[in-house]
């Protein structure tokens, strides 16, 4: 059974106290997590020779995580993705939340990662909780969050949402580690070998907000049916490529329930990432915003110096009714389950 160890971790701006949280589990795994965010700071995983990095970009104190805007490890809500224009109507009436990415609203504004969470061991893992009070960002209805994180001895980082609320609204939660399965500043993430389950992608506007259109992938750069690898066509004239300078895509994922969704491996270390989840889609995000971030260690993250696979429902839902719904209505929970497995070969 995975062992929990906590330490302080600082002090926000505020003056509020964080706290460092460390999962072990059997096969010798580790995750770090702050309550600052409910976010991974760092994952320690094996390679082919059982040799441990640290394969998650991140900073060292609270101080830099309060400073950063690249969303490294953080749980995003209450909506993660773009909401175009920021405005969405809900039962006949039209909300309006912060403008903060262009003319869109992203990731909640000033979302669920710039919060301190409430802290719960359990047994195996650990539990964040978090009261969103109506209004918050502009969104309507109290929102009463969880996010438990729990390693298992298979290598396995489980991350169950659920959420509840006092009135109707919008909810779409996510994590947004980014990973690099070389080790955390060790390169780009152009070598990497990609395969999402996925016959379509949400289309994206300039602004990189969804149109509503849900093309095939077939013959198209966005296609990873089959293992990709990551720099082979994300310079290619497609334009969807061209407006997000790489990907930085929704993808409908295929099945239902929970399953297998995407895998990636990195050739030079042999680690392989397996991500399993019931959520309708996943964001991949390339690391095109990265420019030279200064990270964990005194190390440097580059241009695509890591990715993104955000399980979540489709950006910009809520103004696209043929989109998977993400109203929340009283009486009902929101409940999503996310694995991202570990291995090596």
């Amino acid at each position: 059974m995975p062992s929990l160890t906590s330490r302080p971790y600082g002090h926000t701006q505020s003056g509020t106290p964080v706290h460092l949280y460390s999962l072990r589990n059997a096969a010798g795994m580790v995750v770090e997590l702050t309550d600052y965010g409910a976010t991974i700071i760092s994952i320690l995983a094996p390679d082919r020779d059982q040799t441990l990095a640290d394969i998650a970009l991140g900073y060292d104190t609270i101080g830099e995580w309060e400073k950063g805007t690249c969303y490294f490890g953080a749980t995003i809500g209450r909506f993660g993705n773009r909401i175009a224009k920021g405005r969405f109507t809900l039962d006949g009436k039209e909300y309006y939340v912060p403008l903060n990415n262009g003319e869109n609203s992203l990731h909640g504004g000033h979302g669920f990662d710039r919060k301190v969470w409430d802290a719960k061991p359990l047994d195996n893992g650990l539990r964040f909780t978090l009261v969103s009070p109506d209004g918050d960002q502009g969104y309507p209805g109290t929102l009463a969050v969880e996010v438990t994180y729990t390693l298992e001895d298979t290598n396995s980082l489980r991350i169950d949402y659920r959420a509840t609320t006092d009135a109707p609204t919008i909810v779409n939660l996510t994590n947004h580690t980014y990973f690099n399965l070389a080790g955390a500043g060790r390169g780009t993430i152009l070598d990497h070998e990609m395969l999402i389950r996925a016959g379509r992608f949400t289309v994206t506007d300039a602004g990189l907000a969804a149109t509503g259109d849900l093309p095939e992938v077939a013959g198209t750069p966005m296609d990873f049916r089959t293992a990709t690898r990551i720099g082979d066509r994300i310079d290619a004239p497609f334009q969807p490529l061209l407006d997000a300078g790489g990907y930085d895509h929704n993808y409908v994922l295929d099945g239902e329930g929970l399953r297998s969704v995407a895998e990636v491996y990195e050739p030079g270390s042999g680690r392989v990432l397996e991500v399993l989840t019931t959520e309708p889609g996943m964001q991949f995000y390339s690391g095109n915003f990265l420019r030279d971030e200064p990270g964990k260690g005194g190390s440097v993250y580059p241009w695509r110096g890591g990715f993104c696979l955000e399980t979540q429902h489709f950006p910009d839902s809520p103004n696209h009714p043929h989109f998977p719904s993400t109203t929340l209505r009283p009486g009902e929970t929101f409940a999503s389950t996310t694995i991202y497995r570990f291995g090596a070969r």
